[in-house]
This record gives structure tokens, sequence and C-alpha cells, in this order.
């Protein structure tokens, strides 16, 4: 892989992890007390042109 795909994956993924850090806290303030309670999460990520769909799940504990 090249030197450039491989930067420019690197920005989405800081975009991506950035991003989705901010809307889980900003939806948590939002949902009032979460402490003692976790969360299931799930991330898809897709990419047209190579058919990939890629899916992790996991918890976020309340805080």
């Amino acid at each position: 892989m090249s030197e450039d795909f491989n930067m420019s994956m690197r920005k989405f993924l800081k975009q991506v992890g950035v991003t989705s850090q901010q809307a889980i806290e900003e939806a948590m303030r939002k949902s009032g007390d979460t402490s003692g309670k976790s969360f299931e999460a799930k991330m898809v990520l897709t990419v047209d042109g190579i058919e990939l769909e890629h899916v992790v799940t996991g918890k976020i504990e309340g805080a």
C-alpha cells in the first residue's frame, strides 16, 4: 500500500474516532445520570467500491 493511501486512511480513522467520541459524550450528557449503567454499542463501517462491511461491538460504561 502506498504512503498516500496509509495517510488518507489514518486521517479518516482519526476523524471517525474523534467525532464518534464527541457524539457519544453529547448523547450521554443529554441522557442524564448514566452512572452504574452500561450501554451496548455497535459501529458499522462500510466502504463503497470494495464491498466492505465491518462491524465492531462493545460496551460503554456510564460515568
